[in-house]
C-alpha cells in the first residue's frame, strides 16, 4: 500500500491546532485555579479583619482545597481554629502539615511549634511538653523553653521548672533568679506539708542562694522558726528581711511583734518598727507597733495620726478597739476622723454597676455609657446588693 504524503501534510496543521487548543485550555484552567486560591485567601483575610471568623474559616478551607500544597494557608487556618477554641481541628491541621514529606525544615519547625501551642491550649500538657521538647535546637527553642517553664509551673513540677530556668539563663535569655527562688520556696512549702523539715530547710537555703535579695525565702524562714518555737532565729531572719526588702516587712510585722514579746526584746522591736513606720507608713506596721505599745493614749494618738494622713477602715477599727479596751469615750476629733475614714471606704460601694458590661458610675443611667444598653443598670447601689 502506497503512503500518500499529501494526507500527512494536511494532518500536520490539524494536529498543531489541536495541540495549541489543548494547551490553551490547560493554561486557562491553571490560571483560574491560581486566581481562585488567592481570591479565597484574601476573602478569608477580609472576613477575619471584620471579625467574621466562621465565614473566614470557610474561606480558608476553600483556599486550601484549591491549593493544598501551600503551607501558609494551613498555618492561617490552624491558627484561626486555635483562636476560636477549636483545638482538635487546629491539631489536625498542624499534624497534617507535619506528615508531609516535602515540607521544608523551617516550615516543619513552625508547624511543630504551632502544634505544641495547640496541645497547650487544649490542656493536653503531656503532649505539649513532648512537642515543645522536640523544638530544642531549633529557631523556636527559646520560645519553647519559656512555654515549658510556664507549663511546669502550672503543673507544679518545680524541679523541671528550675532546670528549664537554668537553661534559659545559660542561653542568655535573661535572669530567672527571682523565679527560681519562688520554685525552691514552693518545694519547701510542699516538704513541710509532707512533714519533711530538713528537706524544707534545705530548699529555703537554695532559694536564698538563687536570689539573695528575694523577700519570700526570708519570710518563710522566719515563719518556720516561729512555728518551731525558735523565736530568736525568726527575729534574725526577719531583721535581715528588714535590711534587704523593707517594703515586704509589713507582711510579717505582727508576727515579728509577737516573737519580740516572746523573746523579751520588746523595746528593740518597738524602735525598729517606729523607724520603719516613719519611712513607709502602713496599717500592718502600725498595728504591730500598737501591739508592743503599753500606753493606751499613745496607741490612740498613733491611730489618729494615721487616719489623718490616710483614711483607713483598719485604723478606724483599731480606734474602736482601743475605746473598748480603755473604756475611755472617743473625743470629737476622733469621731470626725473615723467619719472621714468611713466615707472614703464607702465611696467605691456608692456606685451603680451595669449588669451587662460591668461599667460603674456614681450616677444612675437609663442607657449604659459603656455598652449602650438600655435598662441594664439595677436601681440599687453596690452596697445594697
Amino acid at each position: 500500500m502506497d503512503f500518500n504524503f499529501y494526507w500527512l501534510l494536511l494532518a500536520l496543521p490539524g494536529a498543531f491546532v489541536l495541540g495549541w487548543m489543548a494547551s490553551r485550555m490547560d493554561l486557562r484552567q491553571l490560571k483560574r485555579d491560581d486566581q481562585a486560591s488567592p481570591q479565597a485567601y484574601f476573602k478569608g483575610l477580609n472576613l477575619l479583619l471584620n471579625e467574621q471568623q466562621d465565614k473566614a474559616i470557610d474561606a480558608f478551607i476553600e483556599a486550601v482545597q484549591h491549593d493544598p500544597d501551600t503551607s501558609d494557608l494551613h498555618f492561617a487556618l490552624g491558627n484561626l481554629f486555635r483562636r476560636r477554641g477549636e483545638y482538635e481541628r487546629a491539631i489536625r491541621v498542624h499534624q497534617h502539615l507535619l506528615a508531609r514529606a516535602d515540607l521544608k525544615r523551617d516550615e516543619r519547625e513552625r508547624a511543630q511549634h504551632a502544634l505544641a501551642q495547640d496541645f497547650m491550649k487544649a490542656g493536653l500538657f503531656d503532649r505539649a511538653e513532648e512537642a515543645f521538647q522536640a523544638l530544642d535546637g531549633t529557631a523556636f527553642s527559646t520560645d519553647a523553653r519559656l512555654a515549658l517553664l510556664s507549663l511546669h509551673e502550672r503543673s507544679r513540677n518545680w524541679h523541671p521548672a528550675i532546670e528549664v530556668a537554668h537553661q534559659l539563663e545559660a542561653a542568655g535569655t535573661g535572669s530567672f533568679s527571682q523565679r527560681t527562688a519562688h520554685h525552691w520556696c514552693e518545694i519547701a512549702h510542699e516538704a513541710d506539708a509532707r512533714s519533711h523539715p530538713e528537706e524544707a530547710a534545705q530548699a529555703l537555703v537554695r532559694a536564698r542562694e538563687a536570689a539573695p535579695q528575694a523577700a519570700r525565702p526570708l519570710v518563710m524562714m522566719g515563719q518556720r522558726f516561729m512555728r518551731l518555737g525558735q523565736n530568736a532565729e525568726a527575729l534574725r531572719a526577719w531583721e535581715e528581711l528588714l535590711a534587704v526588702q523593707p517594703q515586704a516587712f509589713a507582711l510579717i510585722a505582727m508576727d515579728y511583734a509577737r516573737c519580740a514579746q516572746a523573746c523579751g526584746q520588746t523595746a528593740t522591736a518597738l524602735g525598729k518598727l517606729e523607724s520603719l513606720y516613719a519611712q513607709a507608713p502602713s496599717v500592718d506596721v502600725l498595728l504591730a507597733l500598737n501591739a508592743l505599745q503599753p500606753d493606751g493614749d499613745l496607741r490612740r494618738q498613733a491611730l489618729m495620726a494615721h487616719i489623718s494622713r490616710q483614711p483607713s477602715l483598719s485604723a478606724a477599727q483599731g480606734l474602736i478597739r482601743e475605746r473598748l479596751l480603755t473604756h475611755k469615750p472617743l473625743e470629737e476629733p476622733e469621731i470626725e476622723r473615723m467619719q472621714q475614714a468611713l466615707a472614703t471606704a464607702a465611696q467605691p460601694l456608692q456606685r451603680y454597676r451595669c449588669a451587662a458590661c460591668g461599667f460603674e458610675s456614681q450616677h444612675y443611667f437609663w442607657q449604659c455609657p459603656g455598652c449602650q444598653g438600655w435598662d441594664t443598670y439595677p436601681p440599687r447601689r453596690l452596697e445594697d446588693q
